[in-house]
């Protein structure tokens, strides 16, 4: 069997997975996106220049790398060709090497406006979201009102369906919300001139990837947000509206389970999270600023700040089973390079009892209280570190607590933003 490789975060996002993808994409023929939309932001790093993404794969930067959008992604037109004209406009081939699914759901206007009006009507209860119109696209498309990539290219029909589902959507607006309406006719000449600037890239992605890995070729997926955003297994309604975790790779892409050999957990050395919604070991004082500060952890998509607190073990436990994690990733092992002393979350108490596993859903775990372990820091750099040895031996020894707890081995370490600024284990694709 082909081993072909699913890259997921496995805390809430922001992991640093668009530097592994790009990483480990030296060894393979493709990168697919199989879930989300522009609410992602992926950040590469290379000779201190930064891209970063938020439609397409993050492979792109890899000349010989054909990149895919499958059917799982809804697509914003608008920003994946701002998107492209920058990539472009930088040295970047991207037209010639991008594939797009035909059933992409189209990610259009008023799903901004709604996802935005919604919001604001919430107040204080708000979910957090990106405010790009990512939750009502899929609410288009599990209804069934989804407007897709194979519908523009009937221009009377796709006219027709947009009035119907705009009509729907404004009377929502106008009558419940109380926002601006939108126009159909300009929503329909400005979609239909960038449907046909997208005509070229539109693939049977399926057809492609079957064929691939016929011939040995090896794909790489790449997930979105991260597993505990999952709207099935997540901290839900705190969750982002796709499936997270490595199994819709398949969904997403039109591959079966069979053509995945190994998934890679992407995990920060610390946890943050982006947004509302409970966090067990979220920090409140000098040290959760500092991870923060030294993290520089700000969303590369909204620029919000993210919240930041101790790693945690339970949660992670759980990340890993979900997705059936063959290795982790441990990013950001350098934030915590000043620290005298580390903990880690290592079990809950819920209603008088200690747990080892999380409870269901956001109003449970937020009465959780987390249960710490500590561990000595170590007082020295790791920035930049290549050799597993060269790590301190206090940094050796947390990394293998985590392992302990998680009961799952780690991979491959990240001591840097740079692309080479990683230790690599076990590479995925050996």
């Amino acid at each position: 069997m082909t081993k072909n490789v699913v890259i997921i975060g496995s805390q809430w996002g922001d992991e640093g997975k668009g530097k592994i993808v790009d990483l480990l994409t030296d060894r393979v023929h493709a990168v697919v996106r199989f879930q989300g939309g522009h609410n992602a932001g992926h950040t590469l790093v290379i000779k201190g220049h930064k891209t970063v993404l938020h439609l397409v794969p993050s492979g792109v930067l890899r000349e010989d790398v054909t990149c895919i959008i499958g059917n799982g992604v809804v697509l914003s037109l608008p920003a994946l060709f701002k998107e492209i004209d920058e990539l472009e406009a930088s040295g970047v081939s991207v037209i010639k090497r991008l594939r797009v699914s035909e059933a992409c759901p189209l990610l259009l206007p008023y799903h901004a406006a709604l996802d935005q009006a919604r919001e604001k009507a919430r107040g204080g209860d708000a979910i957090g979201t990106t405010g790009r119109g990512i939750g009502p696209a899929y609410e288009d498309k599990v209804a069934r009102r989804a407007l897709r990539v194979m519908d523009l290219f009937d221009r009377e029909r796709f006219r027709t369906k947009l009035a119907e589902v705009m009509e729907y959507h404004n009377f929502v607006l106008k009558n419940y919300f109380h926002a601006d309406t939108l126009d159909v006719q300009k929503t329909f000449d400005e979609t239909m001139v960038l449907g046909e600037r997208l005509k070229p890239m539109i693939t049977d992605v399926p057809e492609l990837l079957d064929g691939y890995t016929r011939a040995g070729k090896l794909v790489m997926f790449e997930g979105a947000q991260g597993a505990l955003l999952d709207i099935d297994h997540g901290t839900y309604p705190y969750v982002t509206s796709s499936n997270t975790c490595s199994g819709a790779a398949t969904l997403g892409s039109g591959i079966g389970p069979n053509q995945v050999g190994y998934v890679l957990g992407v995990t920060k050395a610390y946890t943050t999270r982006v947004g509302a919604g409970p966090f067990p070991t979220e920090l409140h004082d000098d040290i959760g600023e500092l991870l923060g500060t030294r993290g520089r952890e700000f969303g590369a998509t909204t620029g919000r700040k993210r919240r930041c607190g101790w790693f945690d073990a339970v949660i992670q436990r759980r990340s890993n089973q979900l997705n059936s994690v063959t290795g982790m990733c441990v990013t950001k092992l350098d934030v915590l390079d000043e620290l005298e002393m580390i903990r880690i979350c290592v079990a809950y108490k819920y209603k008088g009892e200690m747990r080892k596993t999380p409870p269901s859903g956001a109003d449970a775990l937020t009465q959780c209280e987390p249960m710490f372990e500590e561990l000595p820091g170590w007082k020295s750099s790791t920035l930049g570190i290549r050799r597993y040895e060269e790590l301190p031996e206090n940094a050796r020894r947390y990394l293998k607590r985590i392992e302990e707890l998680t009961a799952t081995r780690i991979d491959v370490i990240s001591t840097g933003a740079e692309r080479d600024e990683t230790i690599v284990l076990r590479h995925p694709f050996d």
